[in-house]
């Protein structure tokens, strides 16, 4: 049985180029659908769909963090963790200007810009996470611990439920 076509992105050329196992995951974006949308599409876990948010330090330094589907970031402890005064959440042109995909389809893998990546520790425990694959509707799912072999992830501990 084939799969699909899916799109070969900078983060598919990243995960191919490193040799990490992935599959591929094609779905219908719906706009402002979230990872919600995603997981009910795919019908995975939302715990185990991440999301890949752009943020910045109150010096403006851009920084990657990327936290389970069903939870939120808390800047007040993730500016601590990383040893900040603040850190809030891009504007849309800004994180689309550092990671050169757009919103929506931002992936932590084969950005633009190098930045630091900060991963909500628990992840790691999951059997699999499904994160963005660079577009739009398409994630890619892969074990925990390869995230590592791609990308230099620091593990932090700044999950709090959803508002």
């Amino acid at each position: 049985m084939s799969h699909p076509d899916y799109p070969v992105t900078p983060a598919v050329r990243l995960l191919r180029g490193k040799k990490i196992p992935f599959e591929p995951h094609l779905y219908e974006f719906e706009e402002h659908g979230g990872a919600l949308h995603a997981a009910e599409a795919l019908r995975v876990p939302l715990h185990a769909v991440v999301k890949t948010l752009v943020m910045e330090t109150d010096e403006r330094k851009p920084l990657l963090v990327l936290m389970h589907g069903d939870l939120e970031v808390s800047t007040k402890q993730l500016a601590r963790a990383i040893g900040v005064k603040r850190v809030m959440p891009c504007d849309v042109a800004s994180a689309q200007r550092q990671t050169g995909y757009m919103v929506g389809g931002i992936s932590p893998l084969g950005t633009r810009n190098t930045m630091p990546v900060y991963a909500e520790q628990t992840m790691f425990s999951l059997p699999r996470i499904y994160l963005n694959g660079g577009k739009r509707g398409f994630l890619v799912s892969l074990e925990p611990a390869d995230l590592h072999r791609a990308l230099k992830v620091t593990p932090v501990h700044v999950a709090i439920p959803l508002a």
